[in-house]
């Protein structure tokens, strides 16, 4: 299995069946579930920006930290699939990542009604 070029750090409230998919799609993976499922989100930001790794999360409070807090970041995919079943949710993951993959580094984005943002 070829290792992808993206890494991630996967927040708890994503669900382990979008880690399990990345995994097996050969992706460097950590969960935030396996490291502190408590883990505050500034501490989750800081991880990820020293290992390199794009935050998955569900959780808005990323974007307060990003952009209200000036917080530094490699990149974070905000998921606004608040009543999704796991296995909507690895379809999304999927279908960003076969689109999106190459333009999400570093990117803050969004994915929400069908459509995902990527800013800067």
């Amino acid at each position: 299995m070829k290792q992808k070029s993206l890494k991630f750090l996967i927040d708890v409230g994503v669900g382990k069946k979008v880690e399990k998919w990345l995994k097996n799609e050969g992706y460097d993976i950590k969960n935030v579930r396996d490291i502190n499922p408590r883990m505050l989100d500034r501490e989750i930001l800081k991880i990820a920006v020293s290992e390199k790794r794009m935050v998955i999360t569900m959780d808005k409070d990323f974007g307060e930290l990003v952009y209200n807090s000036c917080l530094l970041h490699a990149g974070v995919l905000l998921l606004r699939l608040e009543d999704a079943a796991s296995n909507e949710k690895v379809k999304v993951v999927e279908k960003i990542l076969e689109k999106y993959s190459e333009k999400l580094l570093n990117k803050f984005c969004v994915f929400k009604d069908d459509k995902l943002r990527i800013r800067k």
